[in-house]
């Protein structure tokens, strides 16, 4: 059965940067599993997943605008360390959540203050272009209720 819309999809993949340092990788937990066609992986990988088969393996290479979108250099911001959700004590560089108007984003720590932290509320993999080595490991119909939920 090849991937199309409204399959669910399970896959194991390994996450590479421009410089081919390993991100992330889904090995060694289950696989990722979603609903094809409704959003729920980046645009360009989904792109890339039409047709393919169980078993198919293929390496993806997204351009950031297919990704998580070019870098805003306006996305910076100066915020209370108390809205800074993840840790006790921050450091540059280190990964927060923060709960904004649309509901829970990550932002990354850029300076920390006594009161207030200098935030970077751009995706991490924003303006990156992203290497997916991927291996798919079933390929299925949706039930009803995925369909009407709109995930796996």
């Amino acid at each position: 059965m090849a991937i199309a819309k409204d399959s669910v999809v399970q896959f194991h993949y390994t996450l590479k940067d421009e410089d081919g340092s390993v991100i992330e990788s889904s090995y060694g937990n289950d696989p990722m599993a979603y609903l094809h066609g409704h959003g729920n992986i980046i645009p360009g990988l989904e792109e890339e997943m039409i047709g393919k088969e169980a078993g198919a393996e293929f390496i993806a290479t997204v351009p950031p605008e297919k990704a998580y979108g070019k870098r805003d250099e306006t996305a910076m911001q100066r915020i209370p360390v108390k809205h800074l959700q993840g840790a006790k004590k921050w450091k540059k560089g280190m990964i927060a959540h923060v709960e904004t108007d649309q509901g829970p984003r990550q932002v990354t720590v850029i300076k920390v203050g006594k009161f207030m932290v200098e935030v970077d509320a751009n995706h991490p993999f924003s303006g990156k272009t992203l290497t997916f080595e991927v291996k798919v490991e079933e390929v299925r119909d949706a039930t009803a209720e995925e369909l009407q939920h709109g995930h796996a």
